[in-house]
């Protein structure tokens, strides 16, 4: 969809962004990111699952920088054709590949990884669509396969920044505390090995020259105040983020599949 058609009253918060040119949309940045990568340890000839893998730009990225396999699951069709258009001119289709399918129906790819990635996905589900993704993606590990996780963080009054949220965001937000999302992972049989929390950076300034460099968060500010539609959604966001400022953030956490006999009875 192009900015012409979008409909920023109505559209989700993310593509907002994304029609400003945020192109990092990760709550924790890619500070973050790079945290999970280095607690992932990846060796080159390795799987990697990336679920709801857009154009194929972080799939391509992990190839080319770990020397992994990687298969990336999108379900917008229009998305494949770009992302695997991207692929080929990478020169990366054998090592990199994107199936057409539905995160909550991961029991259709029938192989096994030795990762999968998810960063800002479970988020936007509800308490049953979490777990239902989380035991999908154990079913989609090897044993002892790690699962890579990259989220938005409550700290406290989860109930009250999910309504906030959803309201400015206009898409379901459910953001879990700390030891929630750590529950989550646990009851699917996997084990929470290393979690980190901070602050939300989405739309910080420093944090957005970080992750988008100077000239593109310039250009980025200039669209949000030439463009009304976009400001005021950001602003409603922003205004959402300051007031929570305590309680929202990021957690990224790295959690291992138990084989079944190591698994709590």
């Amino acid at each position: 969809m192009t900015n012409s058609t979008l409909n920023f009253k109505t559209a989700p918060g993310h593509e907002v962004l994304a029609a400003a040119g945020k192109k990092m949309l990760r709550p924790g940045g890619k500070a973050a990111t790079e945290m999970l990568f280095e607690w992932a340890d990846f060796q080159p000839g390795e799987t990697v699952l990336e679920l709801a893998a857009s154009f194929g730009y972080s799939s391509i990225a992990l190839a080319e920088r770990f020397g992994v396999k990687v298969v990336g699951v999108e379900k917008n069709p229009d998305s494949v054709a770009r992302a695997r258009a991207n692929i080929a001119a990478a020169g990366l289709t054998a090592q990199v590949e994107i199936v057409e399918g539905d995160i909550f129906h991961l029991e259709r790819i029938s192989e096994q990884f030795d990762y999968v990635l998810a960063e800002a996905i479970m988020t936007m589900q509800s308490p049953s669509g979490k777990a239902k993704i989380i035991s999908g993606i154990g079913d989609r590990l090897k044993p002892g396969g790690k699962f890579l996780s990259h989220e938005m963080l409550a700290r406290n009054q989860e109930a009250e920044i999910n309504q906030a949220l959803s309201e400015v965001i206009r898409v379901n937000s459910m953001p879990l505390s700390e030891s929630n999302w750590i529950a989550v992972c646990e009851n699917a049989g996997l084990l929470v090995e290393k979690h980190l929390t901070g602050g939300m950076g989405l739309l910080n300034v420093w944090r957005m020259i970080q992750d988008e460099g100077f000239v593109d968060t310039v250009r980025i500010f200039w669209n949000i105040l030439s463009k009304s539609q976009i400001r005021d959604r950001i602003l409603a966001m922003r205004r959402v983020f300051q007031k929570y400022d305590r309680d929202l953030g990021y957690i990224i956490l790295c959690a291992t599949k138990q084989s079944s006999g190591s698994q709590k009875l």
